[in-house]
């Protein structure tokens, strides 16, 4: 019980590196990042980007190994949800008037590898 704390920390740590990661990627690609970890309630959007016409909510999923199946196939259909009513609370509450496209950002890093897999259009929300 005594580590479960540093478990914690390193398991934040990884996630910080992760968001980080995914933010250098999508500058890199021309996208504008407007917030990162966007709170509504207990609702949170990791990354909220703008590229052309579209916002973007991205969510980043980290892990030290894909021994349990890779990132990105974390996202399930409870956390889609709950990406849709924040990214709906933020265009309301911004009043922005931009289709909204849902990405996910699955990142490997260990000590052998640092791989990023960014999935456009990931999933279609049900407004």
């Amino acid at each position: 019980m005594g580590s479960y704390p540093l478990l914690m920390a390193e398991h934040n740590e990884l996630g910080e590196l992760g968001e980080a990661l995914a933010t250098i990627h999508l500058k890199k690609n021309n996208f504008e990042i407007m917030e990162r970890n966007w709170r509504y309630g207990k609702e949170e959007v990791d990354i909220i980007a703008k590229k052309g016409d579209e916002i973007v909510i991205v969510e980043v999923k980290t892990r030290n190994s894909d021994f349990f199946g890779e990132p990105e196939q974390a996202v399930s259909k409870s956390k889609q949800t709950h990406l849709v009513r924040a990214a709906h609370a933020y265009v309301t509450k911004k009043d922005i008037d931009l289709e909204v496209r849902f990405d996910v950002i699955g990142i490997v890093i260990n000590n052998k590898e640092r791989r990023l897999n960014h999935i456009e259009g990931a999933f279609q929300p049900r407004w």
